[in-house]
């Protein structure tokens, strides 16, 4: 049973709170009222993000003595005693906090991926707040990950709460979910297409004509709040490229999207790699960080290109003609930071450090196949096509990095060759790898969703919760005759079968006990156990829907006996209703999804 991060949305409502409900009743008559609502958490989730921003580039001039114009990332020099002072302290603060905060709360801060997809859009805001505190710790002290994790996190939570005090339907309040993350990542970049697809692939898990206008208003609104602080798009791009690609160019660029997905699934599953060995070596979760820190700072010291997200270093490497052993040593270097990161305990994500990483894989292949065949592919756009395609291979949103890709350099052909390289490493990641960064870290913890569409419904079609409680029993020391004394035709269609311990042992159909065969007076006598069938098929009460049509269709059984944990029959559940309650709550989701619920 999955427990609510917060208290149920009606319980959210305060008592007597006619305005709440007024507002609520105008939602559910409009479309237009939610779009509006949309349009103001946006905004306010944009100027979260900008403040966010703007305070982790604070910690980073304060801690490492950088010019408050220039991006960590980017800084060419940065004084080893600030590494090995700014690093480690990142670490002991992230480690106490963290510490502090698990004994409080022993369950893992709910991110929203697992919100839309598992809890119906729910979020806690102590859990928002936790993971943004957790990210501006991380990201402020140089640590390799971005700040999209706490971005998401807080646009998120106040879609979720504000949602939550309107009393949402479960559909909508999900668009919130979306809405707000998509914002925050619009403002971030300062670009509204790529935020709003964000909500889509990655926070709501589809495209519908029910969240395409809130998502999208949302996303405007926050890019416009950000422009208006004075954030603007990434020139990720020293100048258009203006050329025409070709056919083979094209080929070349779908290539890279695959040496972009192995990549990506070699990134995620070394991450889980470090974060076991770390849990292994380093028995104190708190210390963790600071080993981390340690090992951070020394890569630090060959490079400062690793601090960080690595946004200040992607816009100067793209405008340096960098060498293809330097580009590879980059690569190596930045990679592991991102590792060591992720894998050691500091909170962020692999985003915006793919994108780096992603320009780099590109650098480098571009200037290999500019080795080979000169004048086929240029290297700047090889950076960022390989920026979308590795950003595509572990977010999976191939959709959001292409329209990253047009909204930051305003060149089609640059957005064309790199669509079909997110769709290739995307398609790739999904046929061998099957997660995303974001779901393969709740794989880890034992979840097996692999997007954000809403699966929730579907563990509520439990077993225990759909069968017929209580089930005709006889021993299996019963003989025939006793078994048709007490259970008369027609009363029940299968009776359990159970040992002297009372544990289920098979099932007797009823109408099998009344044949003509069973009726021979010489069988009068027989054991009831000898018309036991399924004496293995059956069901427990917490297997969702999808194990019990695999249980119907291994056992070839209309209906099958639920189990308790003992071996003790509990209930019945038919195939019949089964089917029919899935058929009635799939058609439920279809008419959220449409906006006809």
């Amino acid at each position: 049973m999955i427990e609510p991060a917060e208290p149920s949305a009606a319980s959210a409502v305060p008592t007597g709170g006619v305005s709440w409900r007024a507002a609520r009743r105008l939602i559910r008559s409009s479309a237009l009222w939610l779009v509006l609502v949309a349009a103001a958490i946006g905004a306010a989730a944009g100027a979260m993000a900008v403040g966010l921003g703007q305070a982790a580039h604070a910690m980073q001039v304060l801690m490492f003595g950088i010019e408050p114009e220039v991006r960590l990332s980017a800084a060419v020099r940065v004084a080893p005693i600030r590494l090995i002072l700014a690093l480690p302290a990142g670490g002991v603060l992230l480690g106490l906090t963290g510490a502090i905060w698990a004994r409080r709360n022993p369950k893992p801060p709910v991110d929203p991926v697992e919100a839309n997809a598992l809890r119906g859009g729910r979020l806690s805001a102590r859990d928002s707040l936790f993971v943004a505190l957790q990210t501006l710790i991380s990201n402020g002290f140089g640590a390799s990950v971005g700040l999209e994790a706490a971005y998401a996190q807080l646009g998120a939570g106040l879609g979720s709460r504000v949602g939550a005090q309107l009393n949402l339907r479960r559909a909508d309040l999900r668009i919130m979910v979306g809405a707000g993350a998509g914002a925050a990542i619009a403002a971030a970049f300062g670009a509204p297409l790529t935020g709003a697809f964000y909500g889509f692939e990655v926070i709501i898990g589809s495209y519908t004509v029910a969240s395409m206008a809130p998502v999208a208003v949302a996303s405007l609104a926050a890019a416009l709040v950000a422009r208006a602080a004075g954030e603007s798009v990434y020139g990720m791009a020293p100048e258009a490229f203006g050329g025409a690609l070709t056919p083979q160019a094209y080929g070349l660029y779908a290539l890279l999207g695959l040496a972009a997905a192995g990549f990506g699934v070699a990134v995620m599953r070394l991450s889980a790699v470090a974060e076991g060995l770390a849990a292994r070596l380093i028995g104190r979760r708190w210390l963790r960080p600071v080993i981390g820190a340690i090992l951070l700072a020394g890569l630090a010291m060959l490079s400062p290109q690793t601090l960080s997200s690595g946004h200040g270093a992607l816009r100067a490497d793209l405008s340096e003609g960098l060498g293809f052993r330097l580009i590879l040593a980059l690569i190596v270097l930045k990679a592991a930071a991102s590792i060591i990161s992720m894998g050691f305990g500091f909170r962020g994500g692999l985003f915006f450090a793919s994108l780096f990483l992603g320009s780099l894989v590109g650098r480098a292949y571009g200037v290999m196949w500019g080795n080979w065949t000169p004048g086929l592919i240029d290297p700047t756009v090889a950076s960022l096509v390989g920026m979308s395609a590795l950003a595509s291979a572990i977010i999976g949103a191939p959709l959001t990095m292409s329209f990253l890709a047009l909204e930051t350099t305003g060149d089609f052909g640059i957005t064309a060759a790199a669509l079909t390289a997110s769709l290739f490493a995307s398609v790739v990641v999904r046929e061998t790898f099957g997660y995303s960064f974001s779901t393969w870290r709740l794989h880890l913890r034992g979840e097996t969703i692999r997007s954000a569409h809403d699966v929730s419904w579907t563990r509520t079609l439990t077993a225990g919760a759909m069968m017929h409680p209580g089930v005709a029993s006889i021993a299996a020391a019963a003989t025939l005759a006793e078994l048709r004394a007490r259970h008369p035709l027609g009363s029940a269609k299968l009776v359990a079968i159970l040992d002297p311990a009372g544990r289920y042992v098979g099932a007797a159909p009823l109408d099998a006990a009344f044949a003509d065969q069973a009726l021979d007076p010489a069988r009068a006598s027989a054991p009831a156990s000898s018309l036991a069938i399924n004496a293995r098929d059956v069901l427990s009460p917490d297997m969702t829907i999808k194990e019990i049509m695999e249980a119907f269709d291994r056992s070839e059984a209309d209906e099958l006996v639920v189990v308790d944990g003992s071996g003790a029959p509990m209930g019945v559940l038919s195939e019949a209703y089964a089917t029919r309650r899935y058929a009635e709550e799939l058609e439920k989701a279809h008419r959220d999804l449409t906006g006809e619920g």
